[in-house]
């Protein structure tokens, strides 16, 4: 055994992004959508919609993604007390919580594509058991269908130098288009993936796993699928039940996540007149401390199998095991890199 102190120029740290399915079984592309009747019938139903990939008694059902209506003056949803206000309804209150989330102000409004519009939308909230850090951008496809109406919706960052931000949150604008680049002039938006009067479609936010669907361009008989979201006060609009239906039909959701890995490198350099002789029993006897081997005296061969990294307290903190032995004497040299991943 040997031991050499490392330098300050024998590590050296990086970091990689890696990217990776989100969905249930490494599957690409979502086709297949399911509710619970138990979860929607349930009082959580009332704010939200559970996804799944599978019929949710099957043993594999797993939920993907979670459903909502937002409306900032409390429409289209049941109100709380209507003897006390008909507008504070459960869609009130989510979309004060998304306001709080990404606007980071509770006097801010929301704008798609430069455009304030009708404060209502649609939330997508990704299930945070399918990624470990956050969505990559680029890889966004939806497809929403409403009869004779469907459109394919993608998020802009290979179209844009700099996403928006709102606080430390990178924000997309979801266009017409697809694989991050917004169609030109297709037919449902302009050549830049949206409307100027109505705006964007949404806003993709891969921090967050989140996408934000705007109401009143879905609701468009000409750039949207004509959902026809239901505004009426302190009433139950079925408006979850609608983006959900426009997305089940529509059949496609494709979404990868992204993850930094950062690594430590740590570069063992063995020089040529180093670990060239090993306390190995088969090398050095035992009972005398001699070489066993007159010619391994001049021409020893060993052949180093692991790599051991001590702390200054020669304290083992690794092992980092070679995928096969080396041969090493005076003539070779080794160069061994060990990557450590957290």
């Amino acid at each position: 055994m040997g031991f050499k102190r490392l330098e300050a120029e024998d590590f050296l740290v990086s970091a990689d992004s890696v990217s990776s399915t989100v969905w249930s079984g490494n599957q690409p592309t979502l086709t297949s959508f399911f509710t619970s009747s138990a979860q929607v019938g349930d009082r959580s139903g009332d704010y939200y919609i559970a996804v799944y990939q599978n019929t949710p008694t099957a043993n594999d059902a797993e939920v993907q993604f979670d459903i909502a209506f937002a409306d900032s003056q409390g429409r289209g949803t049941i109100a709380y007390n209507s003897d006390v206000s008909t507008t504070l309804s459960y869609s009130r209150t989510i979309y004060g919580q998304y306001r709080t989330l990404v606007l980071e102000d509770e006097n801010a409004d929301f704008s798609f594509g430069g455009v304030t519009t009708n404060q209502y939308f649609y939330v997508i909230s990704i299930n945070r058991a399918r990624y470990k850090e956050k969505l990559l951008p680029g890889s966004l496809n939806l497809t929403l269908n409403n009869g004779t109406r469907t459109i394919e919706l993608t998020d802009n960052s290979q179209d844009v130098n700099l996403p928006d931000y709102y606080g430390t949150q990178r924000a997309f604008q979801i266009v017409s288009g697809s694989n991050g680049s917004a169609y030109q002039n297709n037919g449902y938006a302009g050549a830049n993936g949206n409307s100027t009067t109505i705006g964007s479609y949404g806003l993709f936010l891969p921090d967050s796993s989140t996408l934000i669907l705007n109401g009143k361009a879905l609701d468009d008989s000409t750039y949207g699928i004509n959902l026809g979201t239901n505004l009426t006060a302190n009433t139950d609009g079925g408006n979850t039940a609608k983006i959900f239906g426009s997305i089940a039909s529509g059949a496609d959701f494709d979404l990868n996540s992204e993850e930094t890995v950062t690594s430590d490198f740590v570069f063992i350099r063995a020089r040529n007149s180093e670990f060239n002789y090993s306390e190995n029993p088969s090398f050095i006897a035992s009972s005398t401390g001699e070489v066993v081997y007159d010619y391994f005296i001049n021409n020893p061969q060993v052949y180093p199998t692991s790599v051991g990294l001590y702390n200054d307290s020669n304290e083992l903190l690794a092992t980092a095991k070679l995928s096969r032995p080396i041969q090493k004497n005076f003539t070779k040299e080794a160069l061994i890199r060990i990557k450590l991943d957290f």
